[in-house]
């Protein structure tokens, strides 16, 4: 009967283990998507160093998960005693790395606010000069998504102009509209959205884009961390169990 309870407790942690490996797939090819998108989020990374040490923190444990299921799968099935407790104690610090993370995001959360963006963007950015990595980076998401500012063409009424910038009365070249949503793509009429005619600029705050964007990807990534968590714990358990009960 204890055998029989061994080798089923074996099998079910070498099952969790195989979950481990999944999850940690997963969180290592949304880890790389999110650092080298050509679509532009990671821009929107490179601009926040929240959301830039996150994404790298997102690779890293999934890079560690990956191995670290491989491994618990093979000291479930061969009933090693050194890789299960090496193991259970790799998971450990993995779990509280992945919880406190998960703490600083919920505590940090208001450096990810319409108002912070906002913020920041008065703040910082300098139209056209494109030697300045907030500036430019600002100019591409905007470009990529089609949208202008956080909230709209209004964000920008108490930016100064560049000297050279004769055209632009409010609205900066990044905000009017092209025929192709990158840097080489065509303006549609470059005069007329500079000079205030809106018909020719994007209207729609990049706030809101890029939200509708992503909202699939961030309940996506939330709901699989969650499940990782659990895994995670249900592993640590069946660990112990298994190394106690192997000879």
């Amino acid at each position: 009967m204890e055998g029989d309870c061994l080798s089923c407790m074996k099998y079910l942690m070498f099952l969790f283990n195989f979950f481990i490996f999944l999850g940690g797939a997963c969180l290592l090819g949304l880890g790389i998507w999110v650092i080298v998108d050509p679509t532009g989020f990671r821009e929107i990374v490179a601009a926040n160093p929240l959301l830039f040490t996150g994404a790298y923190i997102m690779l890293a444990m999934g890079a560690m998960l990956f191995l670290l299921g491989f491994l618990g799968c093979c000291g479930a099935i061969r009933e090693n005693k050194c890789l299960l407790l090496f193991f259970f104690m790799f998971i450990l610090l993995i779990f509280l790395a992945e919880l406190s993370a998960a703490i600083l995001a919920f505590v940090f959360r208001e450096n990810l606010t319409r108002e912070f963006f906002t913020k920041e963007l008065k703040k910082h950015y300098q139209r056209n000069n494109d030697t300045d990595v907030f500036s430019s980076t600002w100019n591409s998401v905007m470009i990529t998504f089609a949208c202008c500012g956080v909230n709209g063409p209004e964000d920008f009424e108490a930016i100064p102009f560049l000297p050279y910038s004769s055209l632009e009365k409010t609205t900066p070249e990044a905000c009017c509209q092209r025929e192709l949503q990158s840097r080489e793509g065509m303006f549609i009429d470059r005069e007329a959205c500079l000079t205030g005619v809106e018909k020719f600029q994007n209207r729609q705050g990049c706030y809101t884009v890029i939200l509708n964007s992503f909202e699939t990807y961030v309940y996506l990534a939330g709901a699989l961390a969650i499940g990782v968590l659990a895994i995670e714990l249900f592993a640590m358990v069946f660990a112990m169990c298994l190394f106690r009960g192997i000879q």
